[in-house]
């Protein structure tokens, strides 16, 4: 699964995503965690950043507590789940990032690790997104989750499971919304070993209080 993040202002890319970033965050989550706003670029503005909620409330819910919102999505069953199936055909999102992390199962206990790309530039996870009404006060809550698939070989060792990483073109395909979803299937794979790295952080990643950049120090 994917329980943690980090996007920063002075991370730098060359993709769409990354542009729209360095143009409108201003604050840094060094420890992104679910329930907090965080940017993402959907297919219906694809030429802006927009701050929505991490945990997809589905739009058929009947209140906010009626069901347990969604982190995470398995590429695996996107187009079985119900919660999932319509918003692939229609409602998709980029999750700009400079890395995540996961926690390796020890002898000594859960090591948190920081996983990015060796270049260390922005990239994007594969979301998906929703719009939830609240009849009782007629707020909207804009909502997301992200896509994972299996681990590739760089983390196999942390976690059997990563978040899907789109390259540059690949970010426009998931975008488009005229693709077939055949081809968009076929983007939700997991990411090249060879272009990235991981290491061991601090602990206080464990905490989301902890939103300071000695969460993404290494060790």
């Amino acid at each position: 699964m994917c329980g943690r993040y980090s996007v920063t202002p002075k991370a730098k890319g060359e993709t769409k995503a990354a542009k729209l970033l360095e143009k409108h965050l201003q604050e840094s989550h060094y420890n992104a965690a679910p329930s907090q706003k965080l940017p993402v670029v959907t297919n219906t503005q694809p030429d802006a950043i927009q701050f929505f909620s991490w945990g997809l409330q589905p739009f058929w819910a009947k209140d906010v507590k009626s069901v347990k919102r969604s982190i995470n999505a398995r590429a695996e069953t996107i187009t079985e789940k119900p919660s999932f199936r319509n918003l692939f055909k229609s409602k998709r999102c980029l999750v700009p990032t400079d890395g995540f992390f996961e926690w390796q199962v020890t002898p000594q206990g859960k090591v948190p690790h920081r996983i990015l790309l060796k270049n260390e530039e922005l990239f994007s996870f594969a979301g998906l997104w929703d719009e939830w009404l609240d009849k009782s006060t007629g707020e909207v809550l804009h909502t997301y989750t992200i896509i994972t698939t299996e681990a590739n070989e760089l983390m196999k060792p942390i976690h059997d499971r990563m978040p899907v990483i789109l390259s540059p073109d690949e970010e426009e395909l998931w975008l488009d919304e005229h693709k077939p979803q055949e081809d968009l299937l076929s983007l939700l794979k997991p990411f090249d070993a060879d272009r990235m790295k991981a290491y061991p952080v601090s602990p206080l990643v464990n905490s989301p209080l902890n939103n300071v950049p000695e969460v993404i120090n290494s060790l």
